[in-house]
């Protein structure tokens, strides 16, 4: 029985022990009671894809800084006709995203400056990318020299001699300030390229429409993948390491990764274990500033910091290798047949038609790769540094007695951590015998980890309200797959599924039968097994290491250019995206036939599934290959 709307937010029931959450949270963040019947008249979807668990008070600094940068690009910088930015609500502790219309009236007066701003980009475009790249590592060297050291007991004497007349307590004002402020400086550089990214690819995609009617997507995504891209690189030199290591014969060496410092002194100790070390030493910097969750949540491991992860993945390459199998991506035969589609589509247009095609396809094909690298600069390695001196400001303030938990900085937001900061700084300044904090802040603390804990134990809804007739903002369809077809399966409105499934975006081709393994977060990644099918709500880019072991991938969210059909497709793999529910219908077991081609999902040896996307026929029914 198909439904016509999600629940509106006030339907929702609040988890037990989760009462009063939306103070946990700024005040423009939450739905108001005043704005209710506007709030409710509009679609909301939940970006699960980022925001895959339930924010940490600090934690909303990501959520805020990427989708307001994302939105400044579109409705003040490059003037896109018919997409503004997208409103964005937490809602029982999760992101909730509604995409702003341009009225119709607008976008006429719209074009000329979009064309204008764009034609700039492109004509322009590896000066500005090379500009892009400078910025950027500059931002990430500045938080770099930030620290939060502990305060002196008294000002040096050399600060009274040369008349300094400052007692250093404002440069931990400064310095968290700073901080702040650069992070949300490369979040505005983030959004620079990437909207043009997307834009130069829905332009050739929708030229591909016109002209052929009835090619699959996949086709158009497979003319303009990257094949080399800076996103895969941390990936690319685990698989060289552990080659080097292979040559060298130092496999022995791996047998417990989980110490890391006992590896690492073990290699230093064994003949070619230095050659082997200078490599890993010129590999950490800077493709180990890469984590295994998103970027976006302060709990997220990076390979720096965490080097049992690396050396975990790379052990797992040696196995792989040593049982002679091939570990690197299939870029040859993906060359091969993003060429052959290329010119079988080409031979079908006229002179000129190959012209525009030749020229939309390759500035598509120039833009594309920016649309995966930049997270590497900005979600894994600004992040990275950001969320490390966030650490090293919480560890003070908990020696300082602030708090019980080294990190539980995370449970304040980042304006009440300035207001601790003034605190320490005031009792340190008078000479009082402590500040207010450590009485204040434990029990508070508890107080909302309680909270957190509790909108824990509840999903969010896929979204809320009664979803518009049609769903045509480029990059909610792009990116998130939230598109007209896809909301219709969550509503069980949809075409069904033969056998009872579920039905998502084709993102990646290909039909192969596995073992369903359900993973719901980067800590699980070690229980996925060689040929099992990976089933999440959503994958992070730097899960690459898992991809040469499974056969497909299914998602609960992502439209063709998320990173899961973007990393499937380099990988040859197929895979289904926007599902809705896979990772809360499937069970790990399961027997499952994945056909990415198609965009179908078969549960082979369970009584047919029920949920936002699942249709139930005969169980044993199978679609045709």
């Amino acid at each position: 029985m198909s439904m016509k709307s999600f629940p509106k937010p006030s339907e929702l029931a609040v988890p037990a022990g989760a009462e009063g959450w939306e103070k946990l949270y700024p005040y423009y963040l939450t739905f108001q009671e005043s704005l209710k019947d506007e709030e409710d008249a509009k679609f909301w979807f939940c970006d699960s894809q980022h925001w895959p668990t339930v924010f940490k008070p600090f934690e909303t600094i990501g959520g805020e800084f990427a989708v307001k940068c994302l939105g400044q690009y579109n409705a003040r910088h490059l003037m896109i006709p018919n997409a503004n930015g997208i409103e964005f609500r937490i809602h029982l502790g999760y992101l909730y995203m509604s995409p702003i219309p341009v009225p119709e009236e607008q976008i006429a007066a719209r074009v000329p400056l979009f064309e204008e701003r764009v034609g700039h980009y492109f004509a322009n475009w590896n000066e500005k990318l090379a500009q892009w790249h400078t910025k950027v590592r500059g931002t990430i060297t500045e938080m770099e020299s930030l620290g939060f050291a502990k305060l002196p007991d008294l000002v040096p004497m050399a600060d009274i001699l040369s008349g300094k007349a400052k007692d250093g307590s404002e440069v931990l004002l400064e310095n968290y300030d700073r901080l702040i402020q650069l992070a949300y400086q490369n979040w505005q550089y983030h959004f620079e390229f990437l909207n043009l990214g997307y834009i130069a690819y829905l332009d050739f995609f929708n030229f591909a429409k016109a002209v052929f009617p009835n090619i699959p997507d996949q086709s158009i995504a497979t003319m303009v993948q990257g094949v080399d891209m800076e996103l895969f690189r941390p990936d690319d030199e685990l698989k060289e390491l552990a080659a080097l290591a292979v040559e060298l014969g130092l496999q022995p060496s791996f047998t417990n990764t989980d110490d890391a410092a006992a590896t690492l002194a073990g290699l230093a100790a064994v003949p070619g274990g230095e050659r082997w070390l200078a490599r890993y030493e010129e590999a950490k910097d800077p493709w180990f500033n890469f984590t295994v969750g998103n970027g976006f949540y302060g709990h997220d491991k990076y390979w720096y910091e965490y080097q049992e992860i690396p050396l975990g993945y790379i052990a797992d390459y040696i196995r792989r290798l040593d049982d002679g199998q091939e570990i690197m991506r299939p870029k040859e035969a993906l060359i091969a047949e993003k060429e052959r589609i290329i010119e079988e589509y080409r031979e079908l247009l006229d002179a000129d038609n190959q012209a525009v095609f030749d020229a939309k396809r390759g500035l598509a094909a120039t833009a594309y790769p920016y649309v995966e690298n930049h997270n590497f600069y900005i979600e894994h390695w600004t992040m990275g540094v950001f969320w490390r001196k966030i650490r090293e400001l919480s560890r003070m303030l908990h020696a300082e007695g602030f708090w019980n938990g080294p990190d539980d900085l995370l449970y304040l937001s980042r304006n009440e951590v300035r207001d601790a900061l003034f605190d320490l700084v005031t009792g340190w300044g008078v000479g009082a015998k402590a500040p207010i904090g450590p009485i204040y802040w434990p029990e508070e603390i508890e107080r909302r980890r309680i909270i957190v804990d509790a909108l824990k134990t509840a999903r969010p809804q896929p979204a809320l309200n009664t979803p518009p007739e049609s769903i045509t903002e480029p990059f909610t369809r792009m990116l998130w797959g939230i598109t007209t077809e896809q909301v219709e399966q969550w509503l069980g409105a949809g075409e069904a599924v033969e056998g009872g499934g579920l039905r998502g975006m084709a993102a990646s081709p290909g039909i192969v039968e596995g073992r369903a393994r359900v993973i719901h977060g980067s800590d699980q990644l070690a229980e996925v097994q060689q040929g099992e099918i990976l089933v999440a709500t959503v994958t992070a880019p730097s899960w690459g290491p898992i991809f040469g072991k499974i056969k497909a991938t299914v998602t609960d969210i992502g439209g063709m250019m998320s990173h899961a059909a973007i990393v499937c497709r380099e990988y040859g793999l197929p895979a289904v995206t926007g599902t809705g529910s896979a990772s809360t219908t499937i069970t790990t077991g399961q027997w499952l036939r994945v056909n990415g081609t198609k965009g179908t999902v078969e549960i082979l040896d369970h009584p047919p599934v029920s949920g936002p996307g699942a249709h139930s026929h005969t169980h044993g029914e199978q679609i045709d290959a």
